[in-house]
């Protein structure tokens, strides 16, 4: 099944919602700091696919249709904004958090609180307020360029089937999380270094 033939008509509005969260993206203020440093690398969006979507209504108990998910779920659309730096995915949030276009209306931290597995990334719940997209929501996930690799293996072998020595290769991934978060956090703090210096 096709996401157009899933969505329906909501389809075309998912997709503009979608164009126009990119583009809103686009728009933050790249570079501005004096170090001259991309804060934002670069940006993906999706439209959930109709299996992963009635996967998810399906584990809730929910009936699987694309009415039920868009009335009870967050997630039709989806952003992956990827930073330099774990600093500049509180800063896009805070530019974020200001803009009349759109609502934060729910938060996740798991940069602050990661999860046991070691995943590390800020999910943000948006509602949109413009008339053109009135009530409608998405989710907008922050994380480093560091992470955002570990998230892309981990995701691999997660949903792959009969993997061997499955258990030590978790354990695994979770001491190479660790390490990308300390890698990420000494990153920082070369980069205030840096900046300490060219503000002298």
């Amino acid at each position: 099944m096709t996401p157009e033939e899933y969505y329906g008509n909501a389809f075309p509005l998912l997709k503009q919602g979608e164009a126009y969260l990119k583009s809103l993206i686009e728009t933050y203020p790249n570079a501005c700091a004096k170090d001259e440093v991309q804060s934002v690398l670069y940006v993906k969006t999706r439209i959930k696919t109709p299996e992963s979507m009635m996967g998810k209504l399906k584990k809730r108990g929910l009936t699987e249709d694309a009415h039920t998910a868009l009335q009870s779920t967050h997630d039709a659309i989806g952003v992956r904004v990827i930073c330099s730096f774990v600093e500049e995915v509180y800063r896009i949030e805070q530019w974020l958090q200001k803009r009349e276009d759109i609502h934060i209306i729910g938060k996740k931290d798991y940069i602050s609180y990661p999860k046991p597995n070691g995943y590390r990334s800020l999910h943000l719940i948006i509602q949109f307020t413009k008339e053109d997209f009135k009530n409608m929501t998405a989710e907008i996930q922050l994380r480093t360029i560091a992470i955002d690799f570990w998230a892309t293996l981990e995701h691999q072998i997660k949903y792959k089937r009969n993997v061997p020595h499955e258990e030590t290769i978790r354990k695994e991934l979770k001491r190479c999380a660790d390490e990308i978060a300390s890698v990420d956090l000494s990153m920082q703090t070369i980069r205030d270094i840096l900046k300490s210096d060219i503000w002298k």
